[in-house]
């Protein structure tokens, strides 16, 4: 009996567990009620009487080993149970659920609009905030006096007249047509400045998108076509424009284009006050002055540019009456927005 208490000794001092389930069955193979151990302290009734004194001290020996070394591989597992468990957890995630996010109405009319010019081959192109006033104002043809340059409508940085936040995206037009010989068929997408004072109809910073195209022989008639494709695809194939004269420095001849009131289809309501008719945006043929301070032959190419607010577009796809609800960040605002994602 004493050379099968040394086997089970050394069968248990070899054993391992890779998990608690492991552990379990071990124990239950030696500790249990017909275990093996069990067994042996069943057959301690058959050693004669003058041995029974070194097996039983070798039987209980043997089940406090046993106990000791199944209860150290069940903590041992456990640990490494514990461990790999805290590696897979992500202590970066927030205690309490998140909502998913929403995209912002500005972002997703400003990607459908850009989206309309690149399938008319406008590709996107972009420029710095903080500009010089020869990109803002002088190479578009502003007059020295023009109230533009003034200190109510531009803001200035630092005290040098010189250096500004630019007030519209015409000044990547100018950077690109300084750098680039025609064929320019440009979108230019971005946030711009005005020194106004915030309200529901007006804000001190804006988003706008403006489109140049320059090459041979272009025309307003291809301005007019551009503008109606654009229209129809942001508002719908049934939309008419209507182009009123007007007047910008850097356009020549210059026009305010209306689209048909998406609300009453033309009839007149209260949003188009009863005219039947939006303002949506500035356009008109490059000047051949802007042309030449850009280092352009006027004599060979001509152009047409167009702009318009991005928060413009919104109030009319969207129905906000407010513009200060588009930078506010409020949630219950952009939860709106979640089926547009």
């Amino acid at each position: 009996m004493l050379d099968k208490i040394k086997a089970l000794h050394a069968q248990i001092e070899a054993a391992t567990a890779a998990n608690g389930e492991e552990a379990e069955a071990l124990r239950i193979k030696y500790l249990s009620k017909k275990g093996e151990i069990s067994q042996l302290m069943a057959d301690f009734r058959n050693v004669p009487a003058e041995q029974k004194r070194e097996i039983g001290q070798a039987i209980n020996e043997l089940k406090n080993f046993a106990t000791e070394r199944i209860n150290m591989l069940r903590d041992a597992a456990e640990a490494a149970s514990a461990c790999a468990s805290a590696a897979a957890l992500d202590l970066t995630r927030t205690p309490a659920p998140s909502a998913m996010g929403t995209r912002h109405p500005l972002s997703l009319v400003r990607e459908e609009i850009t989206s309309i010019f690149r399938r008319l081959g406008f590709s996107i192109a972009d420029g710095p905030e903080i500009e010089d006033d020869w990109h803002v104002f002088s190479a578009l043809n502003f007059a020295e006096d023009h109230p533009a340059r003034d200190m109510q409508d531009t803001f200035f940085i630092g005290t040098s007249p010189e250096v500004v936040l630019r007030t519209h995206t015409s000044s990547v037009q100018t950077r690109v047509m300084e750098h680039t010989q025609p064929p320019i068929r440009i979108i230019c997408p971005g946030r711009v400045y005005r020194n106004e004072a915030i309200s529901a109809r007006a804000h001190c910073f804006f988003h706008q998108v403006e489109a140049l195209y320059v090459d041979r022989n272009v025309t307003f008639a291809d301005l007019r076509q551009t503008l109606l494709y654009f229209a129809r695809e942001m508002f719908g194939p049934d939309t008419q424009i209507r182009l009123r004269p007007s007047y910008f420095p850097f356009t020549e001849p210059s026009a305010e284009m209306d689209i048909s009131c998406n609300l009453c289809g033309g009839k007149g309501c209260s949003f188009c006050k009863h005219t039947g008719w939006v303002e949506i945006l500035g356009c008109g043929m490059v000047d051949p002055n802007v042309l030449s301070a850009c280092g352009i032959d006027p004599e060979v190419y001509s152009g047409f540019a167009l702009g318009m607010g991005v928060e413009r577009i919104a109030n009319l796809k969207y129905r906000v009456n407010d513009l200060r609800l588009f930078s506010e960040n409020d949630v219950r605002f952009l939860d709106e927005f979640t089926a547009a994602r």
